[in-house]
């Protein structure tokens, strides 16, 4: 199998806290050693999709499974942070009746909410592991059963959002009806577009002060360019919210009862009529736009039935053109259950999503999943945890059923293993279940596998393309206070490096220190705090650095000799080329190029020379860290007929590399984020003053009322304790995001210096 790494460029940083580094020696990358091929899902136009999708429901599958699949909606809640998907989950959960009473995120109540069972996510209020469950809910006399996922919305725990997208087949974007659209809003939406994921919207917090749904609708379409219009308009705002308009039924819908169980529908208000009407209208041109059969009536000038408008929201929505607009209060008890409705009317069953995979035997040539339990079995373990009963393993059923005592194969090493428990997971509880069919997510105990491989029954070798796995930035030196926590320290590491594919463990051998390396300071944080809790581990972390890049600005010629005698056959390897600058390029990619002519380098020897610039580029010349946009060309070179062999041309090629990077202008790149601040209107001023000693870059200033929004650009290595100076500047009541924008050159007397710096830490060693 051929696996291809992808060199991110939207590694992101998010800066809570005050003390955590980016690690300035180059971090290992494990993609390869977990299994994780970064090609990314196979992607084409819906109505390509559409096509096969008929043809599969039309003679692959049983009248049996599309009617059980119907009824079956696999869901993911995602937004920015604090934007309320966990309060809206376990309004979820009470409405279904699958949790008996609601409580609160922090857990004041000494409870907490249900899918936040982490004792760490109660205290901080935050989700830090996306949990799964499963509920059903009753629509029309018929029952609906919903497998849900519960997303971090921090950008540091940004890949737990990344395997739960990559297995489900819809969502539900929560959005602030005051905060809008935010940064983490418009991550969340690109992986979604990365994993074609349909969505409704949710506009939560609708009784807070300030909130304008009609803004944020505006802000959905010109910020995350996907059309979307509202299903609703809300009766009352802020203090005054009451319930929603259903705009296609052109009804009133009121929560009552103690915690808005009790759903009450009533004629609109008459002063409300026109507003309906209006967005009724709205949303019938919207639809006109994405969908033909809409289209038509519109131009025919006919009024839609509900019936009409319904099937078109459910279309359009399906073939990711469109989201329908709700909005409520999930803390109030507003607006859920009407949530609930839309995930049945206008989010996919797992029929209605095409999912490929790579058939191993044949070359990877593309394949298409049937969702049936009478194909081969075919499952995806997309997330990790240790349990009190060993790993638990959840999987994602793509093709076939998964029964109870059967034998699966993990088609990345071969080896064939017995399932010997099947759990359906709510949230930390588990239930027992003897088999699963297409299309449902499970959890089993007792399988060694890694995330991102893929399962089958053995008689087919299929692959299914694996999450995206952002590059980690932010790293910390790492040491146990006491050496008789040795072994659970080490154990505590190869188990939080098995279950997040973004925490990155390594050996500096210089500093003889170990580096872990992460997604953010939250990140890194939360597993030193778990190190103490889960294993009593203390641990002394280092001091802040940047992870810097290299690169050059012109192209230099190169031509080197390798020789070596020692008795007997020696080393002999000659390479000769041009190194080069990549201009004009979004990714970090390096790339080797070779134009021999008449075999004067074997393939076998040019191999070891690839080997070598890719090992020359892990450790570049100047201070040790990673080179990117760099192309090698080899057009020349000579070989002994005795001396010559692969470890030679390896390290002729590193050698010249090494020589003519340092003659092609070579550069020190820093990172630039991309910094958004979020703080009162009285601190504007106090907000610019900071940001301009920071050498900061204002791109563009937001006023929300009491509130103003301030986005610029900055060097990640002014930004270490910015946390402190925005609270002492603003009271405390200023927050902020980072996320990486791109690579820039440091100042020549900063390049200067951290080659010194570097040299003399060299020599030392």
């Amino acid at each position: 199998m051929v696996l291809a790494i992808r060199y991110p460029n939207m590694a992101r940083v998010s800066c809570n806290l005050s003390k955590a580094l980016v690690s300035s020696s180059p971090i290992f990358n494990p993609i390869l050693a977990r299994g994780f091929h970064n090609r990314g899902p196979l992607r084409m136009e819906y109505e390509e999709e559409k096509k096969i999708l008929d043809d599969i429901t039309g003679n692959r599958m049983t009248m049996n499974d599309i009617q059980s699949l119907q009824k079956l909606r696999n869901i993911g809640i995602s937004a920015h942070i604090d934007s309320g998907k966990t309060t809206f989950t376990e309004r979820v959960l009470y409405y279904t009746g699958r949790i008996k009473a609601i409580h609160e995120v922090r857990g004041r109540d000494k409870v907490g909410a249900k899918m936040d069972s982490m004792e760490l996510e109660r205290e901080k209020g935050i989700t830090i592991q996306s949990a799964a469950t499963y509920c059903s809910w009753d629509k029309e006399s018929t029952s609906y059963q919903f497998n849900l996922i519960d997303t971090p919305g921090h950008i540091d725990f940004t890949i737990e959002v990344e395997r739960a997208l990559r297995v489900l087949d819809g969502a539900v974007l929560v959005v602030c009806a005051v905060s809008g659209v935010q940064s983490q809003t418009v991550t969340v939406d690109n992986q979604m577009r990365r994993y074609n994921v349909p969505r409704v919207t949710f506009i939560n917090k609708m009784d807070r002060m300030g909130s304008n749904p009609f803004k944020v609708i505006q802000q959905l379409n010109s910020k995350l360019k996907i059309p979307a219009a509202a299903v609703q308009i809300p009766i009352g705002l802020e203090a005054d919210l009451k319930g929603v308009v259903d705009i296609i039924k052109m009804e009133a819908v009121y929560n009552k009862g103690d915690s808005g169980e009790i759903l009450e529908k009533t004629p609109i208000p008459v002063e409300l009529l026109d507003l309906a009407k209006e967005k009724r209208q709205v949303l019938i041109e919207t639809l006109a736009d994405c969908d033909e059969e809409m289209a038509e009536i519109f131009l025919e000038e006919k009024e839609p039935t509900v019936k009409e408008l319904q099937d078109a929201i459910r279309r359009a929505t399906i073939a990711r053109k469109f989201s329908p607009v709700l909005m409520g209060s999930a803390l109030a008890n507003t607006g859920i259950q009407p949530v609930l409705d839309a995930i049945v009317d206008y989010l996919p069953n797992p029929s209605e999503v095409l999912n490929t995979a790579l058939d191993v035997a044949k070359d990877e040539a593309k394949v298409n999943l049937i969702p049936s339990v009478q194909d081969p079995f075919v499952g995806l373990a997309f997330k990790l945890e240790e349990g009190k009963y060993g790993q638990l393993t959840y999987i994602r059923v793509y093709q076939g059923r998964l029964r109870k005592g059967s034998f699966i194969t993990n088609v990345q090493n071969g080896k064939k293993v017995k399932v010997s428990r099947l759990v359906r997971m709510h949230s930390e509880e588990m239930e027992d279940v003897d088999e699963v069919g297409s299309g449902e997510i499970c959890a089993t105990f007792g399988i060694d596998c890694a995330s991102g491989n893929t399962f089958t029954d053995g008689s087919v070798k299929y692959s299914m393309s694996s999450m995206f796995v952002p590059d980690a930035v932010v790293s910390l030196s790492i040491t146990p206070k006491s050496k008789d926590s040795t072994a659970n320290f080490s154990k505590a590491l190869n188990r939080f490096q098995k279950e997040d594919p973004t925490f990155r463990v390594k050996y500096d051998s210089e500093s003889k220190q170990t580096v872990i390396s992460g997604m953010g300071e939250l990140h890194l944080e939360i597993y030193v705090e778990r190190m103490k809790r889960e294993y009593n581990v203390d641990c002394v972390t280092g001091k802040p650095q940047v992870a810097y890049r290299e690169s050059i600005t012109i192209p230099a010629n190169f031509d080197y000799t390798h020789k070596k005698q020692s008795g007997g056959a020696g080393q002999f390897g000659r390479v000769a080329g041009t190194l080069s600058p990549i201009e004009g390029k979004d990714s970090k990619e390096n790339t080797f190029e070779t134009t021999i002519i008449g075999g004067v380098i074997p393939e076998k020897f040019l191999a070891a020379c690839h080997k070598g610039f890719e090992e020359a580029c892990e450790n570049g010349p100047l201070i040790g860290h990673k080179v990117i946009n760099v192309d090698m060309l080899i057009n020349d070179g000579a070989i002994h007929a005795v001396d010559s062999n692969e470890l030679a041309f390896k390290t002729a090629t590193i050698a010249a590399f090494r020589h003519a990077f340092k003659n092609a202008q070579p550069v020190i790149l820093e990172p630039i984020m991309n910094v958004s601040v979020t703080s009162p209107n009285e601190f504007q001023g106090n907000v610019i003053s900071l940001l301009n000693k920071l050498q900061a870059v204002i791109q563009d200033t937001e006023n929300n009322g009491d509130d103003f929004v301030l986005k610029a650009e900055c060097p990640l290595s002014s930004m270490f304790g910015f946390v402190t100076s925005l609270r002492a500047s603003t009271q405390g009541k200023g927050e902020f995001t980072l996320e990486f924008s791109h690579y820039a050159p440091t100042m020549p007397n900063v390049q200067k210096e951290l080659i010194q710096e570097y040299e003399k830490k060299h020599a030392k060693n």
